[in-house]
């Protein structure tokens, strides 16, 4: 005779203790949930409406500067580091936990073009337009020295002057090797005075410089003649080029999947290329309305960060058409609002007030890929973080599974109507609105004007070009 017997444990129903929740077991049978996707997709809508309210991604601005920031470098070894190189040659460390300089590096006599640091985080490097190089020894963060006094100056351990002014470097990811630009491309070695190796094509200044994750040996420039050149240290001679319809002013390289790279063009738009196929581009990223100055890929290689000539810092999917989330704050498009007063005896001259607009020259991603600093031409750092609406602090283990369920029920129903639209939906200045407004429109002119000439041509005469192959003249 077989005897079936509800068995069920007292561990499985007991609370610890008195404090705790009481355990609530459910049956997830659909059959016994007939209302499930009405509740979710009322979940899904609240979950966007409070990632609005929450948003607030500005943590706060670093000043010290009293130039323009030009470019900065991150230290693989520490998490809260960052060097950040003026116009006006002075280049800073920063600790972005307390949102204050540690120390100075002088020296530069003209502007910083170019920072990097060795992967070991033991040496930065740093050119500029006074056609020199200078290699520094990274302090130790730890010390009391440092931490006691900011604004503590440091001497070089290397100076090597060249024949032309220097306008970036990058340091190799396991060697001893960095690369300069200018009017040629020179790989250096710590121990040297002299490049050991010198690369060039064409006449042009060369205004970037990557080396790839993956291959240390490869290298991607970009030139001012419109070119994006890859470099093969293993070979006598440059590799490949490609020739743009416009400039290329930076480049990054996927971390996650070194044969990408992604290209900030003076076009607005950003192109991401595979290394093995340059005859098209992968994906065009779009949204900018001005002159992309700087990219950067997180930790993750799953997004970017670009830094625009229109004033605005914006976070796009490495494989997504239009940016997922847009930066600015009101200072940055009247940012410096200024009053000059001399007192004299008898009377006070006030001059008039007058504002600069803050352009974005630099973009970097925190090693952990929590935050996203910005450097822009007056003279402050900004720090951000890279998912506006995110708690920072310790979560429990309970607000963090809420939050998990509330980004998947985000995730589900983000195709429909309402959901989509609060998702979508930026706050934008009005220069930039009115200027996204108007290059939407003159691409729309452009487009039916294309159709109209190809339906009043002979077949065949003026075939389809797709978008990802109309900015690329030719591959060399």
């Amino acid at each position: 005779m077989k005897v079936k017997v509800i068995s069920r444990s007292t561990d499985e129903f007991t609370r610890d203790r008195s404090q705790d929740l009481q355990k609530v077991f459910r049956n997830y049978d659909p059959k016994l949930r007939t209302q499930e996707r009405a509740v979710e997709y009322t979940r899904a809508l609240t979950a966007a409406k409070l990632e609005k309210i929450f948003a607030r991604p500005f943590v706060g601005a670093l000043d010290g500067h009293i130039d323009a920031v030009s470019c900065m470098a991150k230290n693989p070894n520490h998490l809260k580091g960052m060097f950040s190189g003026s116009m006006d040659g002075d280049i800073r460390l920063w600790d972005l936990s307390m949102r204050r300089t540690i120390c100075q590096f002088p020296g530069h006599q003209g502007a910083v073009r170019g920072l990097t640091v060795s992967t070991d985080g033991e040496i930065l490097v740093s050119c500029g337009t006074d056609c020199s190089v200078r290699l520094w020894n990274v302090p130790d963060y730890r010390s009391k020295n440092l931490s006691e006094s900011s604004g503590n100056a440091l001497e070089p351990m290397a100076v090597y002057v060249w024949k032309h002014p220097l306008w970036g470097v990058d340091h190799q990811w396991d060697r001893t090797l960095f690369a300069t630009v200018g009017a040629q491309v020179d790989i250096w070695d710590h121990n040297r005075s002299e490049p050991v190796n010198t690369f060039k094509w064409g006449n042009d200044t060369v205004i970037s410089v990557r080396f790839n994750p993956g291959h240390p040996d490869l290298l991607v420039t970009s030139s001012s003649d419109r070119g994006i050149i890859l470099y093969d240290l293993r070979v006598s001679s440059p590799a490949r080029k490609l020739i743009l319809k416009t400039r290329t002013n930076s480049i990054s390289w996927n971390p996650m999947e070194p044969m990408n790279f992604t290209a900030a063009n003076e076009d607005t738009n950003c192109y991401s290329y595979d290394v093995r196929k340059l005859s098209e581009a992968k994906c065009v990223h779009a949204d900018h309305v001005s002159a992309v100055m700087d990219i950067d890929y997180s930790p993750t290689g799953r997004e970017f960060v670009t830094g625009s000539y229109d004033r605005t810092i914006r976070i796009f999917n490495y494989n997504g058409d239009h940016s997922r989330e847009v930066y600015h704050t009101k200072r940055m498009q009247r940012s410096l609002f200024a009053s000059v007063v001399v007192c004299c005896f008898w009377f006070t001259v006030i001059a008039d007030e007058f504002s600069v607009p803050c352009r974005v020259f630099c973009v970097k991603y925190s090693c952990d890929g929590t935050y996203v600093i910005s450097g822009s031409d007056d003279t402050n750092l900004r720090l951000w973080k890279a998912k506006a609406s995110e708690q920072l602090g310790v979560l429990l283990p309970r607000e963090r599974k809420k939050q998990e369920y509330m980004d998947a029920v985000k995730e589900r129903y983000k195709h429909l109507p309402e959901v989509k639209r609060i998702i979508r939906h930026r706050h934008l200045p009005k220069p930039i609105y009115k200027a996204a407004t108007l290059r939407r429109t003159m691409v729309e002119a452009e487009r039916k004007k294309d159709q109209r000439r190809r339906a009043h041509s002979a077949p065949g005469s003026m075939p389809v070009q797709p978008f990802r192959k109309r900015r690329i003249i030719k591959e060399e």
